[in-house]
């Protein structure tokens, strides 16, 4: 029996087969008079350049912001804009809401009624109290 290549090659399904990072691009804007800039401007110097090397899919922009406090914004794939405020912050904390922005959807935050989300249907269908066995006592 000869060896033979596969035909054909499986298709992803729900994004399955790649990963898409949903976040573009980040925004960090300080302020240099600014007292609430302060952890900001430590943030730009000594943990930007490292946060950048591990991200390369993400453009990252630092533009001055004078006389206001100093804002990360995230944009995303679906055309969305997320903005946190880290006024008065610390470099740890300014990393952690960086890294927060860059692993978020984008997405409007909604609450979530069924935890499973499906394009199929169940194959049993809908339960009812009022089909199946009826036990008398």
């Amino acid at each position: 029996m000869p060896l033979s290549a596969v035909k054909a090659v499986a298709k992803g399904q729900n994004g399955v087969g790649a990963f898409i990072l949903q976040c573009k691009r980040l925004d960090f804007h300080y302020c240099d008079w600014a007292g609430s800039s302060k952890g900001m401007n430590a943030f730009i110097h000594k943990r930007l350049p490292q946060f950048a090397r591990e991200n390369p899919q993400i453009e990252i922009t630092v533009s001055p912001r004078p006389h206001k406090h100093p804002v990360v914004t995230g944009h995303y794939i679906n055309g969305r804009e997320k903005a946190v405020c880290v006024r008065n912050m610390t470099t740890e904390l300014i990393l952690e809401k960086a890294n927060l922005l860059k692993e978020a959807s984008g997405e409007k935050l909604r609450r979530v009624n069924k935890p499973v989300t499906s394009v199929n249907e169940s194959v049993r269908g809908i339960w009812s109290p009022y089909h199946g066995a009826q036990y008398k006592i």
